[in-house]
């Protein structure tokens, strides 16, 4: 049984920087809707009573990291050890024979806790051996005879993760798995040098290689005017709409990468797009990342603390994660410097040590 009470010796949580009295409550209420729904094996589901999932559960853990519930962390933490595969990915659902895109959501959950360096590890490997098959020659072949129909302008020559493996590359796993390596780095600084398990020299260097490419593939698949959406930014010859979830995930994936001028046109652009936001999930992952960046959230009319538990937890373990994270300013997700974007990849930091 893994001991979340040693994890990182945090000081106690803070509530949201409001710090009224219906945050607390909220949060209150959050955190005992995720005690009520775990299920028997120690995972959630995405709605209580469902069937666990690696997905869910890994937000359940995220978002009760630093609080008391040591008990039901650690029954989280004991699920997705056992829900690994031999080939160290992590399925969507139990009784899969294949991993896909949770790996990396599942490896920046465990970094955060000690005695999971085994399944961390084993997940980068698979992350990094996972190419997309539409980075093939033939794949790249078969674009440029379509390429005329389809009017798409972006750069093959990038690559990410897809959904599954094997397929092609997509905005939203590509970030996960980004954000994955990203988690990996962050732990591994906080450690005295002795104290560091450190990945293989080859896997280290695939890891380095795979972060430079996708970071390009999410640059080069930003739409105009800033944001990103699930796929191409340029469809048909038309301009895709940038979606909230989407653009987030990508501007949390590239917290650390090197200074790029469509960072801050996208941060621009969430910022612009804030007010609009309806939907709880949406709202609280733009106001993470916005304050991830030390920048300010705009004022709106609808404030988070507004929703009642039971109102989140009809949208699912995520969306009940994603605002308990929210509220909470001394989360452990998304790991890193808040308020500090970085300058450049860290080559002796991309995923290169794990805390022991």
């Amino acid at each position: 049984m893994v001991r979340p009470s040693t994890v990182m010796n945090r000081p106690a949580p803070s509530i949201t920087s409001h710090n009224d009295e219906a945050s607390r409550a909220l949060l209150a209420g959050l955190l005992s809707q995720f005690q009520d729904a775990q299920n028997s094996d120690g995972g959630w589901a995405f709605q209580k009573g469902g069937d666990s999932r690696v997905e869910a559960t890994c937000w359940a853990v995220l978002a009760l990291a630093d609080t008391d519930s040591r008990a039901e962390i650690g029954r989280g933490i004991d699920f997705l050890k056992a829900q690994q595969l031999r080939d160290g990915s992590w399925p969507a659902a139990t009784g899969m024979a294949s991993g896909g895109w949770v790996t990396s959501l599942a490896a920046l959950t465990l970094v955060q806790f000690p005695d999971s360096e085994k399944s961390v590890q084993a997940g980068l490997q698979w992350l990094s051996d996972d190419y997309p098959r539409d980075s093939s020659r033939w794949q790249k072949f078969l674009k440029k005879l379509s390429s005329a129909k389809q009017h798409t302008s972006h750069n093959d020559e990038f690559r990410g993760w897809g959904w599954t493996p094997r397929t092609a590359s997509w905005v939203e796993p590509t970030s996960f798995a980004l954000m994955a390596f990203a988690a990996v780095s962050a732990q591994g600084a906080k450690l005295e040098p002795g104290s560091r398990a450190n990945l293989s020299s080859a896997l280290a260097q695939s890891i380095a290689e795979r972060r430079a490419l996708a970071t390009g593939l999410l640059y080069d698949r930003m739409c105009a005017g800033g944001g990103w959406n699930c796929g191409n930014p340029r469809v048909y010859g038309v301009d895709g709409d940038s979606l909230i979830l989407s653009t987030c995930w990508a501007l949390l994936a590239l917290h650390d990468a090197p200074e790029h001028p469509n960072r801050a046109l996208s941060l621009e652009w969430l910022q612009k797009s804030f007010a609009t936001i309806a939907s709880p999930g949406s709202l609280a992952v733009a106001q993470i990342t916005l304050e991830h960046y030390g920048l300010p959230t705009p004022a709106i009319r609808r404030q988070l603390s507004d929703f009642s538990a039971a109102e989140l937890a009809g949208q699912g373990t995520h969306v009940v994660s994603w605002v308990a994270l929210a509220l909470n300013r001394s989360r452990v997700w998304p790991t890193g410097l808040r308020g500090s974007p970085g300058t450049g990849h860290n080559s002796q930091g991309a995923g290169h040590e794990l805390p022991t």
